[in-house]
């Protein structure tokens, strides 16, 4: 073996791969199948407290949670599935075999790593095709308390949106044969400084070009005080329907690029956008965490296991990746709530806790 090999033999790397691959999908079947169980058995009651509800919609919820489940954790199977292959390796001293031959601990762990980022690859194309789809049913699903779910219309109240520096309110929006209808349009005129010069109100308003006739209107002039009928004029250019029909969005149950889309349109609304860029990067960061586990669990190869310390070595291993899933909930949680930028949100714990692993990689392998 050379220095600059990256890997180990093509025969030691399938064989630890595969190893960490069949424990990693062992221990996620083991957690799906206890957590699934208790959660059915908690929500079942209110599931059948729906008249007309039964077993069939039992297994419909059972249908729509399961994906969730296994996207929560999945990342800790990878953890706990690179521990138990690690612990394996040294209780058989296959990894001693392996640092015999020349192999450094990085090249030990390349195979690991390789897996683990195809096992984050999968984790990305599964939340973003499979639980966010999942998601917004179950979520629909719950607020009715499990009965049937209506028919979204796309009626919405109380829309606030924005054209440049102007500002525009909405009663009533409705969603009439495919057009989006305005009631009880309101357009505050603002100039460049943010001052009012003028408030426009109607009643009514539909699309016309790229901008929003209405009628009947009133302008209402801030500097004379003066009140003028000005009939059907055409305002607000360059405002699209969904920023008056995009609601409150749901990041869980939009995939990466609905959710960026939606953002955007929310921005352009001048809605405030950052809890929604934080959970945006999350869902990068957060499948990308699997890529750490080997890594963090990398303590309990190393070291000689005839010296008795390779359960407090595989512990030491847990308390870094359950660690990881503390900090990386609690970083999200304050970017929420506007105290960290979406960007440190979503990525400080993993970038923190990929120093940390390699810290701890070179001191255990000193």
């Amino acid at each position: 073996m050379t220095a600059l090999q990256f890997f180990p033999s093509r025969t030691v790397s399938f064989y630890m791969a595969k190893t960490f691959v069949v424990r990693v999908f062992a221990v996620l079947a083991a957690l799906v199948l206890v957590l699934q169980f208790l959660d059915a058995l908690s929500e079942s009651g209110y599931i059948l407290a729906y008249p007309g509800n039964g077993q069939a919609q039992v297994w419909q919820y059972i249908s729509l949670r399961t994906p969730q489940i296994i996207a929560r954790f999945l990342p800790y199977s990878v953890l706990l599935g690179a521990i138990i292959t690690y612990s394996t390796l040294n209780q058989n001293s296959e990894v001693i075999a392996l640092k015999a031959s020349g192999l450094s601990a990085h090249q030990i762990l390349a195979p690991m790593i390789v897996t683990a980022i195809g096992v984050a690859a999968l984790s990305f194309a599964f939340n973003d095709r499979i639980v966010s789809r999942a998601s917004a049913t179950l979520d629909a699903w719950k607020k009715v308390n499990y009965a049937p779910i209506p028919i979204d219309k796309g009626d919405r109240t109380n829309v606030w949106t924005r054209s440049r520096e102007d500002l525009i309110g909405v009663n009533l929006v409705r969603d009439v044969g495919g057009k989006v209808v305005l009631s009880g349009f309101t357009l505050v005129d603002r100039d460049d400084a943010g001052a009012q010069q003028a408030t426009i109100t109607a009643a009514n308003g539909v699309r016309d070009g790229d901008g929003w006739r209405i009628w009947p209107a009133q302008r209402f002039d801030v500097a004379s005080g003066k009140l003028s009928n000005i009939g059907s004029v055409v305002v607000a250019k360059g405002v699209r329907p969904d920023q008056f029909t995009l609601a409150n969005i749901d990041p869980e149950g939009l995939s990466f690029l609905q959710l960026k889309a939606d953002v955007g349109a929310l921005k352009d609304a001048g809605r405030p956008t950052k809890s929604y860029e934080g959970e945006l990067w999350h869902k990068l960061s957060g499948p990308l965490s699997a890529v750490l586990m080997p890594l963090l669990g990398a303590v309990a190869a190393f070291g000689i296991a005839r010296s008795g310390k390779l359960f407090i070595r595989a512990v030491i291993g847990m308390g870094l990746g359950f660690t990881y899933f503390v900090i990386d909930n609690f970083a999200l949680a304050m970017g929420n709530l506007g105290a960290y930028p979406p960007m440190l949100a979503a990525w400080a714990p993993f970038v923190l806790f990929l120093l940390i692993g390699e810290a701890v990689l070179i001191r255990t392998e000193e």
